[in-house]
């Protein structure tokens, strides 16, 4: 089956070029930093800190309530860069923002002593980063062919990758909490100053910018999968696999000390294991995007790397050890580094419209962040409750298949 042309394929789009290509990925790469360090470590360390008996709990409060902002503020950002005129472009005013107001949560982060605090601030980070990474990401369709998107999808899962790396080991070797986030923060900033400076970015014109309207706006959020049931199936599958990695992380460190019972320090077995996860991720991230813009093709790599992610969770639930949990890294890794490449290409070959491309995008990532707010409220009755982490892993596994299986129901795209 050939896939119908989109409409933003009728629109010829100059190739970027490598040195924006990098800058992009490094922006993004400091977006990961900034929510990755605390994620993997910061927050958790906290919450234990500050209500040791109820960690899990706190740890599930704080960061199921910061991914329900990012699931409103990423759609929305995404809609009013769409309809941003600043003579600097649509994209580029709400990366310097989100960036900002990113590194000023981080910092209130690092002041802060109470549970209500650490909620403040997180929701803070969120929504400013969510801002940020809204931007970024519409830039993508703006910027690249269609037949380069694989590329560039796969520059950005090493950005994202590397932004895990380096935000877990900021967190790690900063020399404690405070000093974690703040160094989180300033990498943030830093890593978006290239990409600002070289100001290419997609621009509005007010009188092509239509009149606004509440309803209009708000209803715009919903896009019927009924008439478009490609974007609607890669929504799903996308939350999907989103879920299954989120449980299969966030309780990452609990499940070093509380089921491996690993003998080091645990944070510095969250460091390994994520840099070795990284490093299977880097082999397959970039070369599959190629092959998969050469080819045409996108669904059989989402679809066997599903596969694989599947087999990662499923070590990780009957083979609980340090050396378990070494293998199922490096094989997590490898299926992630092609999913993250091609499914971002396979996402901006179903964007319903040209002109929301930034809304559309932050709709889709909803399926990013809804699975951190689900996550915490799954796991945390699954490990108490209802088989501990074998049954979790393994329910992390379930889902990653069906979401492989369900990519099949895209049409449109090969």
């Amino acid at each position: 089956m050939t896939a119908e042309p989109k409409a933003e394929e009728t629109v010829a789009v100059a190739a970027p070029g490598g040195r924006w290509v990098s800058a992009l990925s490094l922006a993004n790469l400091g977006v990961w930093v900034g929510w990755f360090g605390p994620l993997q470590l910061l927050l958790a360390r906290q919450a234990e800190q500050l209500t040791p008996d109820h960690k899990a709990a706190t740890l599930a409060l704080v960061t199921g309530l910061g991914a329900a902002v990012s699931m409103v503020a990423n759609p929305v950002f995404g809609a009013l860069s769409d309809r941003t005129t600043a003579r600097a472009g649509r994209r580029i005013p709400w990366v310097v923002a989100g960036v900002a107001g990113g590194a000023a949560g981080l910092v209130a982060l690092s002041l802060a002593s109470s549970v209500t605090a650490v909620i403040a601030g997180w929701c803070l980070v969120q929504l400013a980063l969510n801002a940020a990474f809204a931007a970024l990401t519409a830039a993508v369709p703006d910027q690249v062919p269609p037949r380069q998107r694989g590329l560039v999808g796969g520059w950005l899962g090493v950005s994202q990758v590397v932004g895990i790396l380096v935000g877990t080991a900021l967190a790690t070797v900063a020399g404690g909490i405070t000093a974690g986030y703040l160094a989180c923060a300033a990498f943030s900033v830093l890593a978006a100053v290239p990409y600002v400076l070289m100001r290419r970015d997609s621009t509005l014109t007010p009188a092509a910018r239509p009149a606004f309207r509440w309803r209009t706006f708000l209803t715009g959020f919903w896009i019927d999968p009924r008439r478009h049931p490609d974007f609607g199936w890669a929504w799903l599958t996308r939350f999907l696999m989103n879920l299954s990695y989120s449980i299969s992380t966030m309780y990452l460190l609990y499940y070093l000390t509380d089921a491996v019972h690993y003998e080091g320090d645990a944070d510095n077995g969250v460091l390994i294991l994520t840099a070795l996860n990284a490093l299977t991720l880097l082999s397959t991230v970039v070369i599959s995007g190629i092959r998969s813009d050469r080819s045409g093709r996108r669904k059989s790599y989402v679809i066997r790397s599903g596969l694989v992610i599947a087999a990662a969770t499923m070590l990780l639930a009957v083979w609980q050890s340090w050396t378990g949990a070494i293998v199922a890294s490096l094989v997590l890794g490898l299926g992630f580094g092609v999913y993250t490449a091609v499914d971002f290409a396979l996402l901006t070959d179903v964007l319903p419209t040209p002109e929301d491309r930034g809304r559309d995008l932050g709709l889709i990532n909803i399926a990013n962040a809804l699975p951190q707010v689900l996550a915490p409220a799954i796991a945390a009755p699954v490990v108490t409750h209802l088989g501990g982490y074998t049954a979790l892993y393994a329910l992390a596994g379930g889902l990653a298949l069906a979401g492989s299986i369900l990519v099949r129901r895209i049409r449109s795209v090969l």
